[in-house]
């Protein structure tokens, strides 16, 4: 072993269905001599290619981007979403993170919303339907204009910005006692409804998607604040006092956003 590669006394989830009984597999002999400059999905490659050659199931883990960017990359390492890296995803946290003989735990993100596929990948279809239910704009805007034709104040933008940073991992529902996804619905209401283009739907869109959040098998806001420390982008529960405000308006509007 080189002073570039480290030894891992690695334990894989590993369950073959929604239905099916899963259990803790130990995986230290295929997680010899990995790398230190590998990100931990790469450590998971090499482990799966050392899996096929023995003839057994590889890992199955969600992935696409490996950037950060696209959120499809949730595991829990060692019991912390994304792994203990503050701010970090699954795909941007490596390997040199780790000390060698280190003893690595993997699991999926545990919620009722999100029914395990297989071993490490989960269905979160959940947050689709939160977003269908109103993380548009269906107001027609004309067609393009200049960048700024309509005035919005720079801090009304930077905090609509801070919102739409929410890559909706689920790294919040996983770290919150509850499984509640009040953070990325929060995130999802507040980067449309700061900004004038979103205002003429604001409070039916709020009032649609909180139900839909709630009838998705989410738990409710407790203020753990656990959500906002496994974040990989930092989005913050303001956010969810922000939306709880809304929500107060939106429950005595009628279904046009005018108040009854």
């Amino acid at each position: 072993m080189s002073d570039e590669t480290i030894d891992l006394r690695l334990h894989v989830w590993r369950q073959e269905g929604p239905d099916a009984a899963g259990a803790f597999a130990d995986y230290s002999k295929y997680a010899k001599e990995i790398n230190t400059h590998a990100s931990f999905l790469e450590m998971l490659d090499v482990v799966n290619e050392r899996l096929v050659d023995a003839d057994e199931r590889p890992i199955t883990f969600d992935h696409d981007c490996r950037e950060g960017i696209c959120g499809a990359c949730g595991t829990v390492i060692n019991g912390v979403p994304h792994g203990h890296r503050k701010q970090t995803t699954t795909c941007q946290l490596h390997m040199r993170e780790f000390s060698n003989g280190q003893e690595v735990y993997v699991e999926p993100f545990r919620a009722d919303a999100f029914p395990i596929i297989q071993d490490l990948m989960v269905d979160r279809t959940a947050f689709d339907t939160i977003v269908q239910a109103g993380g548009y704009v269906s107001v027609r805007t004309g067609s393009a204009c200049d960048a700024n034709e309509i005035p919005i104040p720079k801090v009304i933008s930077d905090r609509a910005m801070d919102a739409a940073a929410c890559i909706g991992c689920g790294a919040c529902v996983a770290a919150c006692p509850n499984a509640s996804g009040s953070l990325f619905l929060s995130a999802k209401l507040a980067h449309l409804n700061l900004l004038p283009q979103g205002q003429p739907e604001r409070y039916k869109r709020t009032r649609d998607m909180v139900n839909t959040h709630d009838e998705a098998n989410f738990g409710g806001c407790t203020n753990h604040r656990e959500c906002e420390a496994a974040c990989p982008k930092g989005i913050s529960t303001d956010f969810i006092a922000r939306m709880n405000r809304e929500m107060m308006v939106a429950v005595i509007t009628d279904k046009d956003g005018d108040l009854i």
